[in-house]
């Protein structure tokens, strides 16, 4: 996906970068929800089941992907991109094959899960370190920017696809789709060429230590500006999947809701992603980063508790459409300048670090959250748990740094919070 005439080039080494991403997001949004319909269609799997697969992905992916941040920091990164989106292909292909001769089983689609969700991690954590090698610093919100359009564009069109593929094709069409996404991005982030730096490991250690792997969460908590940040996006985002299960277990159930009505709600909104994506560097050229991303960070969170009040028919049909495009268009907003601000204030040696600490902090939280709010909607009611959880968001802005904390960086390097604090001078990839 290169630059069109009239846009911001970027280079071609991105253009290549942007097509890689755009394909392996096309092929995961196709994908969506493959493994609990594979569970559900082909081995007659129960609700528990499915709910274990769901979370043991999550959890136990992130838990494995924590060593390989620090390992990561250290080697080039598009080797490493492209070693990950190969294992992915590998082990997604492993579920159509088994299939095929009759073998499938619970246990592997949760082993395929698990390494899918390291694996994701760890890519995220390289492309990120090479994304801020790779353009200016100037032009990092740009790229963010393109790649949230690309998220959302994908998103939308994505799962509706995915679920006519299914329909025409059988269940494990998409999980074969998603792979071979997965084998076009390794090829296009190849097709970059050029030569990458080894890394260098700065200090006295020329050896990854055990107590390395929790370097990135060191940096982020010790940073005045990116730990309020984290808090905030580690909170937001478990909230807002936490509640994803309830209102479709509300709305196909009490409410009626057909099926296609339920994806409906929840595709149409994603036109505000492409609004808001585009929207973000036009608003920060005019009002400044911190303002667009404090005012952004408010505005996202003043949504979701709207969804308790979702009733029968057209009118809750448009209720729900409503809330979910005010949520995108800001998050979209949101998304990414705090992902810009996130690389401007990390070095370039703590990158990967930083980043596969801040996903497995953000994968963990939605596991546990996910799970928590499944055992409060038991005790409490469907609604009573989608509102809390709305009125939880309204109060996360605190977390948000309201002070103005960015560093002024010497040699462009942002200090952490205690060497600031000692005297340095004050001055954030997906």
């Amino acid at each position: 996906m290169g630059d069109r005439p009239g846009r911001r080039s970027l280079g071609r080494p991105f253009g290549w970068l942007w097509a890689s991403y755009a394909v392996s997001a096309f092929g995961t949004r196709l994908a969506f929800d493959a493994f609990p319909l594979v569970a559900i269609l082909v081995l007659h799997a129960g609700t528990t089941e499915v709910a274990v697969l769901a979370a043991t992905g999550l959890a136990v992916g992130a838990v494995a992907a924590i060593p390989l941040g620090p390992w990561v920091e250290f080697r080039r990164k598009r080797p490493v991109m492209v070693a990950m989106d190969l294992v992915r292909c590998a082990a997604l292909l492993s579920v159509p094959a088994a299939f095929a001769v009759g073998l499938l089983g619970f246990a592997q689609l949760l082993v395929v899960s698990v390494v899918v969700a390291a694996a994701d991690i760890t890519f995220g954590a390289a492309s990120g370190a090479y994304l801020k090698s790779l353009v200016r610093p100037e032009d990092l919100l740009v790229a963010n920017g393109r790649f949230e359009s690309t998220t959302w564009t994908a998103t939308m069109l994505g799962p509706p696809l995915g679920g006519a593929a299914i329909g025409l094709f059988g269940p494990v069409t998409t999980v074969v789709a998603d792979a071979v996404s997965y084998l076009l991005s390794a090829a296009g982030i190849r097709a970059i060429g050029g030569t990458e730096p080894h890394p260098v490991r700065s200090g006295a250690a020329p050896r990854m230590r055990a107590g390395d792997v929790f370097d990135g969460w060191r940096f982020i908590l010790g940073h005045a500006a990116l730990r309020p940040l984290f808090l905030n996006a580690v909170l937001v985002n478990g909230l807002i999947m936490a509640v994803t299960p309830l209102m479709a277990v509300l709305m196909l159930g009490p409410l009626g809701f057909a099926p296609w009505q339920y994806a409906l709600a929840f595709a149409v909104p994603c036109a505000g992603g492409l609004a808001g994506s585009r929207l973000s560097r036009r608003l920060v050229a005019r009002f400044g980063q911190r303002r667009v991303l404090l005012t952004s960070g408010v505005l996202r969170v003043c949504w979701p508790v709207g969804l308790a009040f979702v009733g029968h028919g057209a009118g809750g049909l448009v209720l729900v459409m409503g809330v979910e495009f005010g949520l995108i268009t800001c998050s979209a907003v949101f998304n990414p300048v705090l992902a810009t601000q996130r690389l401007e204030l990390t070095p370039q040696d703590r990158v990967a670090r930083t980043l596969t600490a801040w996903s497995v902090s953000s994968k963990a939280s939605i596991a546990a959250i996910t799970a928590l709010w499944g055992l409060l909607a038991a005790v409490t009611g469907v609604r009573a748990a989608i509102a809390l959880a709305g009125l939880l968001m309204l109060a996360t802005p605190l977390l948000l740094p309201l002070r103005d904390r960015a560093t002024r960086v010497s040699g462009g390097v942002p200090a952490p919070h205690g060497e600031r604090a000692a005297g340095q001078g004050e001055n954030m990839a997906r």
